[in-house]
């Protein structure tokens, strides 16, 4: 009883890590049609440019201590999800969507992070992120202003 206890917030997170569509951006293979689910949440090979900003490679969101979110507490993660704010005080980068992630309730956003805790931990950098004008070392989304066509985008 005491381990099917334990065990809700998990199953709770996993669910709501499902829904909110996490592995989207956060799992390799994902932006190509073929997801890595042995690297399920392990961070993606595709960035998003966003015009003045740079671009932005979604990370590891697993328990790997050198290269996911091993290190940071509970609390940690909660705050990244609800506020924006990385453990080091750097943003999180604007395409997570933290504002809506701040909606959730204190036992649906602990669940989540729960669920990444349990996580088997997946070693995987993700290059970046890298500033306007830097060269990027993986793929691409490219965000564009209205008004503006691909082939006139700067390189």
């Amino acid at each position: 009883m005491a381990a099917a206890a334990d065990n809700t917030p998990i199953a709770r997170g996993e669910y709501l890590v499902t829904i909110g569509g996490c592995n989207d951006c956060h799992t390799p293979g994902y932006f190509f049609g073929k997801p890595d689910s042995s690297r399920f949440l392990g961070g993606s090979d595709v960035g998003f440019e966003i015009p003045g900003e740079g671009v932005f490679v979604s990370p590891n969101i697993t328990p790997d201590k050198e290269t996911g979110i091993g290190s940071w507490t509970r609390e940690q993660i909660v705050t990244a999800i609800q506020t924006g704010q990385r453990p080091d005080g750097r943003a999180l980068a604007p395409i997570m969507p933290w504002h809506a992630f701040a909606k959730l309730t204190e036992e649906d956003v602990t669940s989540i992070a729960a669920f990444l805790q349990s996580l088997k931990p997946v070693s995987h950098q993700v290059p970046g992120p890298f500033k306007p004008g830097e060269k990027v070392s993986t793929f691409m989304f490219r965000i564009l202003p209205p008004g503006e066509t691909a082939a006139a985008a700067p390189h």
